[in-house]
């Protein structure tokens, strides 16, 4: 069976490569995206098991990322990284019929990141 791909949208090239480092070492296949137009890109060419994104990014900010994706699929995972979280929490990118949305503030916990991967991938 295929490692479940991430796409993960991240504007700072250091979180982004030790996001892929940490996924990697998990077993995922990550793809990297600067910005949200980019990560849209790389969805369409190889679409994503699962998004992880930052809200404040150039271009295309990440809820207008997740607005895009899920149009197509409403059933993708989103998993959101911020320092600035948005009035109402994950509850703010809900829409009936959607996949769960998690948001977790910066500086990430790893370990709770990776543990809801899993539950939301279903990975033991």
């Amino acid at each position: 069976m295929a490692a479940p791909r991430i796409l993960v949208a991240e504007d700072e090239g250091l979180a982004a490569m030790a996001l892929e480092d940490e996924l990697l070492r998990e077993g995922y296949a990550v793809t990297l995206a600067p910005d949200g137009l980019a990560a849209l890109e790389a969805a369409a060419q190889e679409p994503p098991d699962l998004l992880l994104t930052d809200l404040r990014m150039p271009r295309l900010d990440g809820s207008a990322l997740i607005r895009a994706l899920r149009a197509a699929r409403p059933d993708l995972p989103v998993v959101v990284m911020t320092g600035y979280a948005p009035a109402g929490g994950a509850a703010a990118f809900a829409a009936d019929g959607e996949a769960p949305i998690s948001l977790f503030a910066k500086p990430l916990d790893m370990d709770a990141v990776l543990a809801e991967l899993r539950k939301l991938l279903n990975r033991p």
